[in-house]
């Protein structure tokens, strides 16, 4: 079930993709009336694993089928939690998805969930109703309902920040490729300083640096006339990428990331992990000062749960400026750092990719 990363450390699996595993077995156990050692399952970037089962239960009408995740060498708090599926068969299409025990409920907005809902986020919502689709197919079965559990969830995610964003009650289903890397911090910043110097041994002058995976595939169409060896994802490091910018004599630094990330280079935090630094909620409402927004609204921005939070107000009360301002401030922050008269370009992409703001837009007003 486990795949190495370079020659010692392990990937593992997200508690989303353990959610949809269990799922699939859950429903090939009702469909085929017969219990289950392990499944086969497809994750959301489409790699096909196979998952050990740790319980495998049938009374005809529910299955039980659970998996213990593995975060292979990056363990977190979920390693070695037990995650569940009870399924049901229905007639009906919809396939209904719920939280159970040690699953947290969201009672704040800002995190892209409903409030009210259980935190089981979009991409493994779809994961695990892409696999009871393709289990049903050819049954007499068009849908079921899906509780998701954790038996000691709640437990573990006290050592979580989920509390204090307004998840309650256990942890989240999580995870948007399905497979959790292996973390090291040396080993991580030496890839990011290896990127760049492979992308100044090829004679590049730019060079991109996005915070994950899904911003740098949105990089990618923002830039397509880069080759991919530009583009370098750099993590919480921004601060560390720059500085080997300026030393592999780069001449323009691309910067692509999402609210979270550029509020917290706005704010000088040249190491973005949410461990490290969190969100200057004072620091947003100043810039929603800035451009002259109503005061209920900025108190409105202070009091805000997330960043996405803040994003989702500024879209509500018509603060178009907001991101713009963001990137040039995250901009300004970032040229002093670098000590070196780069020329950093700043954009700011929402969770599809769409741009919402750069600092060429703040600077073309004056700002």
């Amino acid at each position: 079930m486990q795949a190495k990363s370079g020659d010692t450390l392990r990937t593992g699996f997200t508690t989303g993709a353990c959610a949809a595993a269990a799922t699939r077995a859950a429903c090939r156990c009702l469909l085929s009336g017969t219990l289950l050692r392990e499944i086969e399952s497809i994750l959301p970037n489409r790699q096909r694993v196979t998952f050990a089962l740790h319980r495998c239960e049938s009374d005809g009408v529910h299955a039980t089928c659970s998996i213990i995740k593995d975060g292979g060498d990056d363990p977190d708090c979920t390693h070695g939690a037990e995650i569940v599926a009870r399924v049901r068969l229905r007639r009906e299409a919809e396939v209904s998805i719920y939280g159970g025990v040690g699953i947290a409920t969201v009672t704040k907005p800002g995190l892209g969930l409903t409030v009210g809902e259980a935190a089981i986020n979009p991409v493994p919502r779809q994961n695990i109703e892409e696999m009871v689709r393709l289990e049903l197919e050819d049954s007499p079965y068009q849908g079921a309902s899906v509780e998701i559990s954790c038996p000691d969830g709640e437990e573990r995610a006290k050592k979580t920040l989920n509390a204090r964003l307004g998840l309650l009650g256990g942890i989240s289903i999580l995870g948007t490729t399905g497979v959790v890397l292996p973390y090291s911090t040396a080993a991580f910043i030496a890839s990011v300083v290896q990127a760049i110097a492979l992308a100044a041994t090829e004679g590049l002058k730019d060079v991109v640096l996005t915070t994950g995976g899904r911003s740098e595939q949105y990089a990618m169409k923002l830039l397509p006339h880069l080759p991919e060896s530009a583009f370098v994802q750099v993590g919480d490091y921004v601060g560390i990428a720059l500085r080997n910018a300026v030393r592999q004599h780069m001449e323009r630094v691309h910067i692509v990331a999402m609210m979270g990330k550029l509020s917290k280079m706005a704010d000088g935090r040249m190491m973005t992990h949410a461990s490290a630094s969190e969100v200057n909620m004072d620091l947003l409402a100043r810039l929603a000062e800035e451009i002259g927004t109503p005061a209920v609204q900025v108190a409105a921005i202070r009091d805000a749960n997330t960043a996405r939070h803040v994003l989702e107000l500024c879209q509500e009360y018509g603060l178009n400026d907001m991101p713009n301002l963001i990137c040039s401030r995250a901009r300004e922050v970032c040229e002093r750092f670098a000590r070196h008269p780069l020329d950093i370009r700043v954009t700011m992409v929402d969770f599809h990719g769409a741009v919402l703001g750069t600092h060429l837009q703040q600077k073309d007003t004056g700002t």
